[in-house]
């Protein structure tokens, strides 16, 4: 058998204009260029892109223009790319069907499953099998064996065979929780070498049945919680007795994120607005995203709605934006106090108010305070109910000294 070389990428998503963001658009072209500019000075035998190549079925056409200029240089330099599609890059209908036909027409891309035997040979060298995307699990285990038997595998015996596909396995230590598991590992096939796979975005390379199986991971940020993951892709070899082994290409034009991620319970919201923008300020950079993640617990008397976002927006002056994620949860007084108030003799009432008030103020304030604060709370109930403006306002200044 010949050795031989090949770039295994997927999960590029052009086209993705992240935040609404024209320049996060042009990010994920930026990111192919250097993937291309990378993979024609490797020099491989090919190119294998496992899925996901644009974020939508019918990318702009300024997308598209972008991603023709790239793959004609691929095609220049001599470097076959063979294709399989996405959960994003395909739509769930037949009319629409997926952009990568369209490419393959015009021998920009070689998309493996449209092609008799869904397969790519390189004699002497490999077999190169691949499979649509389904999109769930259910559909998976419905059409996948009915379209390897439509198109029938055939793995040689004397060359290296890769099979390639877009989907998360239901393996623990592959399946991130936040993805379902579209392919039990029972219905990927025996006989193949490695497994180039896409659709989970962290990068990942194991032994599974005879090969091995591989993630190559995202290219660009697609969410906040992949801004720390080493962004590149794999360049394979093969030796002349069928040994692969992997080499991560790491890319350096993927765009800075800044994670704030940042505890705030028992705070009020306005001390959460000044205490996130102060962080925002603190890390701002030229042209990065900022991710504040703003996570806890607010105390009873605050409410999320009263945090200021659109002043955390825009605390940063050099960022290319700021991306507030307000995970804060509120609190829920419980249900025993509610239901004592409200079963308590009308007479009673002030007095558990009182209470009520009580337990929520000292969450936030010493003793003292806290009675003061209450004790307010229940002189406004008269005022309030009669439309004494005056009594109202004596009572707050009151509180307010």
């Amino acid at each position: 058998m010949k050795s031989f070389s090949f770039v295994h990428t997927a999960d590029l998503h052009l086209g993705y204009s992240q935040y609404g963001l024209e320049d996060r658009r042009r990010d994920f072209d930026n990111v192919f260029a250097e993937i291309v500019d990378k993979t024609i000075e490797l020099k491989p035998d090919f190119m294998i892109i496992a899925g996901d190549l644009f974020h939508h079925a019918r990318p702009s056409n300024v997308t598209l223009e972008n991603s023709i200029r790239s793959f004609k240089r691929l095609r220049d330099a001599g470097i076959p790319v063979l294709t399989v599609d996405g959960s994003h890059d395909s739509a769930p209908n037949t009319i629409t069907g997926t952009i990568l036909y369209p490419l393959d027409s015009a021998g920009l891309i070689y998309h493996l499953p449209r092609h008799e035997g869904a397969c790519w040979r390189k004699p002497g060298c490999c077999y190169v099998y691949g499979v649509p995307n389904f999109r769930s699990r259910r559909k998976t285990e419905e059409a996948l064996p009915a379209f390897m038997e439509q198109k029938p595998l055939a793995p040689e015996a004397e060359v290296s065979n890769i099979f390639v596909f877009h989907a998360a396995v239901d393996l623990p230590s592959v399946n991130p929780p936040y993805i379902e598991a579209e392919v039990p590992p029972d219905l990927v096939p025996e006989g193949f070498d490695y497994y180039a796979a896409g659709h989970v975005h962290k990068r990942f390379s194991g032994k599974f049945k005879t090969g091995i199986l591989a993630y190559s991971g995202c290219t660009e940020t697609v969410s906040y919680d992949e801004a720390e993951l080493k962004k590149g892709f794999f360049h394979v070899k093969v030796n002349e007795k069928g040994k692969f082994s992997q080499v991560l290409v790491e890319l350096t034009s993927p765009r800075r994120f800044t994670i704030l991620e940042h505890e705030f319970s028992g705070l009020t919201s306005a001390k959460i607005t000044e205490m996130a923008v102060q962080l925002v300020k603190g890390a701002d950079e030229e042209g990065a995203v900022i991710i504040p993640v703003l996570k806890g617990i607010l105390p009873a008397e605050a409410s999320r709605a009263e945090v200021d976002v659109a002043r955390i927006r825009g605390a940063a002056e050099k960022a290319l934006i700021v991306h507030p994620v307000v995970l804060l949860k509120e609190s829920a007084v419980s249900d025993e106090i509610v239901r004592s108030i409200f079963e308590s003799e009308f007479k009673d009432l002030k007095t558990k108010a009182f209470e009520y008030f009580l337990q929520i103020f000292n969450e936030r304030y010493s003793r003292e305070e806290a009675e003061k604060i209450a004790r307010s709370a229940i002189a406004l109930i008269d005022p309030l109910t009669k439309k004494q403006e005056e009594k109202v306002k004596q009572t707050i200044e009151e509180l307010l000294q």
